[in-house]
């Protein structure tokens, strides 16, 4: 069984752009293939942006203009940026190669991540990532401070659907503010692409960003849930540094433990 390697790239004021980190992971990638280092997974903190996977619709983009980078993996667009540990595990995956299993045990040890730091963490069905469960739909108008109407949705906004944008509707409705709702929220996102057999991109876990770099932009596409952070679940600062070991440690164990069904 050959050991996982961690390559810390870069935190804080030696956060990674973007496009840096991108390079790096084709040419870890590029090395991986070839069988000339190990499986490598590269951990850094990106400054802040926005990037766009294939299945990113215009309508989910800044209605301001700002910049996206689009890039080649799964997925729609998110934003990355301080406060949030991004991970690239860049591993040859067992044959036949299966992608949903690959993205299943990102999230596994994501999920043991959270658990080990008191955050009650789930899968959603259809919605790939980890995720921290809403209240009832019942109770979040009275949790929001707003006025529920069930045919219509909360408030003055129109019921979740493809014409529904938050962004449209004040702050009270963005993305940041889904725990103040009581909505379903996303605590890690996961976005891959597979090559060669060899995986490229990863996930991101918000430990202690500004969430409100979500409010530009549609996250992953999803327009009736919002996004977390460990520090907001908890109510007190997690920092990258304070994750970090808990995170290596988890994608160890259950990213190394497949090697044993690989072949060839």
């Amino acid at each position: 069984m050959s050991e996982l390697r961690f390559v810390r790239l870069g935190f804080g004021d030696e956060a990674v752009e973007y496009r840096d980190a991108w390079q790096r992971q084709r040419e870890v990638h590029a090395a991986r293939i070839d069988d000339e280092i190990p499986d490598t997974c590269l951990l850094l903190e990106h400054q802040a942006v926005y990037t766009a996977g294939r299945r990113t619709e215009d309508s989910e983009r800044p209605l301001d203009g700002t910049p996206v980078i689009d890039v080649d993996r799964g997925g729609k667009i998110t934003w990355h940026g301080p406060g949030q540990l991004v991970g690239y595990p860049i591993l040859k995956l067992p044959r036949p190669v299966d992608v949903v299993a690959h993205v299943r045990r990102l999230e596994e040890a994501l999920l043991l991540t959270c658990a080990d730091f008191g955050v009650e963490a789930t899968r959603i069905e259809g919605r790939s990532g980890v995720w921290v469960l809403g209240d009832p739909v019942e109770q979040r108008a009275a949790r929001a401070g707003l006025s529920l109407d069930l045919a219509g949705g909360i408030g003055d906004a129109p019921a979740p659907d493809e014409e529904y944008d938050a962004r449209l509707m004040g702050p009270e409705y963005a993305p940041s503010n889904a725990g103040q709702r009581g909505e379903d929220r996303k605590l890690a996102a996961i976005g891959i692409r597979v090559a060669k057999g060899v995986t490229m991109h990863g996930f991101s876990l918000n430990c202690a960003p500004d969430n409100t770099g979500f409010d530009r932009i549609v996250p992953c596409g999803i327009r009736d849930a919002g996004v977390t952070s460990l520090s907001a679940e908890l109510g007190r600062e997690v920092p990258i540094e304070e994750v970090l070991p808990t995170v290596e440690r988890h994608l160890r164990t259950v990213l190394e433990s497949v090697e044993l069904t690989r072949a060839g």
